[in-house]
């Protein structure tokens, strides 16, 4: 193939594959995806305001570019004008031309500034919905304030999600339409961002301190985002996925989220004595959504913010100091306390610890031990 044969032909090829892309992966559009909200789509109308404002600005400085290039080339004789400097234009011009641009800069600050007063100035409304969202290294942790309901969502491995890989948890993030939500913002440990496209606004979760936000959704769908925010190795592993459902479904879920906070709550309290078996099956699956993203699935962590616990003098050591550390945590690294769990829950993960990875103590832990610890 010749030279010129290969610059023009490759160049068609790469715009027909990105075509082709476009067509089979739908939501890699030109543009912000649908608003799932007023707030939402009040942003989304700056966005398109500042954008067509730069689209006719971008068609008439090439316009005159272009045919600038083509009437005064050299070619056709044209002689360059050496006063043009002199005449009224080339005065006025470094007049004109900063005031045009600072009138289409009011233009979109002005509803910029309408808008961001808007973000920024949550209603006081009574009936408003809070929202507690804490970011952790890696996941986030949900609580309804109003409703007794806290949720934890994390990413799911390539297996179980598929296609939706780092995009879709195993607990999304529910909400009802036509309510007011309130967002208070925070961290556990670093700096996150909280960030779904369809709800418009990114906000920050800084340690110690609390953010807010708001918005009203109008229409019910799923919206997926992620942390924006760098936190850490793990920071891909943050998606958000939003529910947004009908006010009775959410009421519906609400009540099925405190039946499951019941049940789970009454079992943890019985007298039962459990097999090592049990605390181990039950132990892993904890161990895997609360734990592994610090210490790895296989136990070997990732230190030195990390250490193994395969081996390690705590998982195989005196069962007192694993209890003290699981449940208080560890001043001035990155473990943090963990005893919102139940009793039962606890259990199971020290008991499955010290018996993992070829750490094989033999040790049972009971909820009783653990209610005792406390």
């Amino acid at each position: 193939m010749c030279f010129k044969c290969n610059y023009i032909i490759k160049p068609l090829l790469l715009i027909l594959g990105m075509v082709q892309l476009g067509t089979a992966h739908a939501e890699f559009g030109v543009n912000f995806p649908e608003p799932a909200g007023e707030l939402a789509q009040n942003i989304f109308d700056i966005h398109m305001l500042t954008m067509s404002i730069a689209t006719i600005l971008l068609i008439i400085v090439f316009a005159i570019v272009i045919y600038s290039i083509y009437y005064h080339r050299k070619s056709r004789g044209y002689q360059a004008d050496q006063n043009f400097h002199n005449t009224w234009f080339g005065h006025w011009s470094w007049v004109i031309v900063p005031v045009l641009v600072l009138g289409v800069d009011f233009t979109i600050a002005n509803n910029a500034n309408t808008v961001l007063k808007t973000v920024w100035e949550v209603p006081k409304e009574k009936d408003i919905m809070d929202l507690k969202v804490t970011g952790h290294q890696w996941w986030w942790e949900f609580d309804y304030l109003d409703h007794g309901v806290k949720v934890e969502s994390r990413a799911l491995t390539k297996e179980q999600s598929g296609d939706l890989y780092l995009r879709d948890v195993d607990n999304r993030l529910v909400l009802p339409t036509g309510k007011k939500i309130r967002f208070l913002h925070t961290s556990a440990d670093v700096n996150h961002a909280f960030w779904v496209p369809e709800l418009a606004f990114k906000k920050d979760a800084i340690p110690g301190y609390v953010t807010e936000t708001w918005i009203e959704l109008d229409r019910e769908g799923v919206f997926r985002g992620q942390c924006a925010e760098l936190c850490g190795t793990w920071h891909s592993r943050m998606p958000i996925v939003v529910e947004s459902v009908s006010p009775e479904r959410f009421a519906q879920w609400v009540d099925e989220q405190n039946a499951i906070k019941v049940a789970a709550a009454a079992e943890a309290s019985s007298s039962k004595t459990w097999s090592k078996d049990e605390l181990i099956a039950k132990g892993e699956e904890l161990y895997n959504t609360k734990c592994a993203a610090c210490h790895q699935i296989t136990g070997t962590g990732l230190p030195p913010a990390f250490p193994p616990l395969k081996g390690s003098a705590i998982a195989t050591g005196p069962i007192a100091g694993h209890l003290k550390i699981v449940l208080n945590g560890k001043e001035g690294t990155a473990m943090q306390s963990w005893s919102s769990l139940n009793d039962l829950e606890i259990a199971a993960i020290i008991t499955y610890e010290r018996n993992a990875w070829g750490n094989d103590t033999g040790d049972v832990i009971q909820p009783a031990d653990v209610k005792s610890a406390r």
